[in-house]
């Protein structure tokens, strides 16, 4: 592989001129540019990348953690965090968490000795179940700073991407209830997370407003089969006739189940969950979905976090920005 130095030698010129060249600087004349330029491509010369992030201190690279691969939505932000990374110079390195704690503190260790500039994350659930975020400080007060998304630890002190979960849920609740709804339940089975409390609160709000609606709950924990509790759940209900859901398949779930028993959707119940448009196609009839803007999320926890890298100790203050989510009707709400 050729080198600075041969490059230098060829052109008779000094290393600190070939390199300035290869970065534009405007100290070198355009002439001696173009001749750089010419002969780094005719030798398809590549800079060393480790020499330069222990020349800087800077490995141009992101740790990226996220809980689940196939989760669709976590999926799309990653996707979200990549194109912004590319186009702005950075490369990722993803990590999966699998909801582990251990695993999460594994993948930091793993990537704060030297291999990437900062952390993007969605916290896992066992550590947000365990209230378990000395790990994130430790990485921190290493110097490395961690840009949260979506499920964040409001005590650790990051710049942070998050949703309006509160706000979506509470509007969502004021449609159905704007459609005469006269019993709407809230199914869930993302309780022991920070958005899955958000979304409950949301709901709760405008059924307290509304003073005309008791709170109905539907929680559904790991390894119970849900198709079969949101089904006895409407069995045992009848009056049911909207329901919230907090998450995808809980949504798309409640609209065949509905189905199942004989109910119209929307005549007899409408129903609205958190979901992409792809996946509202996934219920017949489609479901209408809370859109999260995931590509957004990513674009965004990437920008804040190579602003952090970039102007390390310049802005002292995190931020925390709220991308709006859209209430998308579909066939499942009059």
């Amino acid at each position: 592989m050729v080198t600075l130095k041969q490059l230098a030698k060829e052109l008779n010129v000094s290393i600190s001129t070939v390199s300035k060249a290869l970065n534009n600087s405007e100290e070198i004349g355009q002439d001696t540019v173009r001749r750089v330029k010419e002969l780094a491509e005719l030798y398809n010369y590549r800079p060393n990348k480790v020499a330069l992030s222990l020349k800087n201190n800077k490995t141009r690279t992101i740790g990226v953690i996220i809980p689940n691969i196939l989760n669709r939505f976590l999926a799309k932000v990653l996707f979200g965090i990549e194109r912004e990374a590319t186009k702005q110079g950075y490369n990722i390195i993803t990590c999966i968490s699998n909801e582990s704690l251990a695993k999460e503190k594994e993948s930091l260790q793993l990537l704060a000795n030297g291999s990437v500039d900062g952390f993007i994350l969605s916290i896992a659930e066992e550590s947000q179940k365990n209230n378990e975020v000395a790990h994130f400080k430790r990485t921190i007060e290493q110097g490395l700073p961690i840009v949260m998304f979506d499920r964040v630890a409001h005590d650790v002190f990051c710049d942070k991407v998050i949703v309006d979960d509160f706000d979506a849920t509470y509007n969502a609740t004021k449609s159905l209830i704007a459609e005469k709804r006269k019993s709407i339940a809230f199914i869930s089975n993302i309780n022991d997370l920070s958005i899955g409390k958000l979304r409950e609160r949301g709901y709760n709000k405008a059924l307290l407003e509304s003073g005309t609606h008791e709170p109905l709950l539907l929680m559904i924990t790991k390894g119970e089969d849900h198709t079969q509790k949101i089904i006895a759940f409407l069995e045992n209900n009848k009056q049911v006739d909207g329901i919230i859901a907090a998450d995808t398949f809980s949504g798309i779930i409640a609209v065949n189940a509905a189905v199942h028993l004989g109910l119209k959707v929307p005549k007899d119940i409408s129903v609205i969950g958190f979901a992409s448009t792809s996946e509202s196609n996934l219920s017949i009839p489609k479901l209408t979905t809370i859109r999260q803007h995931a590509n957004d999320i990513g674009a965004n926890a990437a920008q804040l976090l190579i602003n952090r890298i970039q102007n390390k100790g310049l802005d002292k203050d995190v931020k925390t920005k709220i991308v709006k989510t859209s209430l998308v009707k579909n066939q499942s709400t009059l």
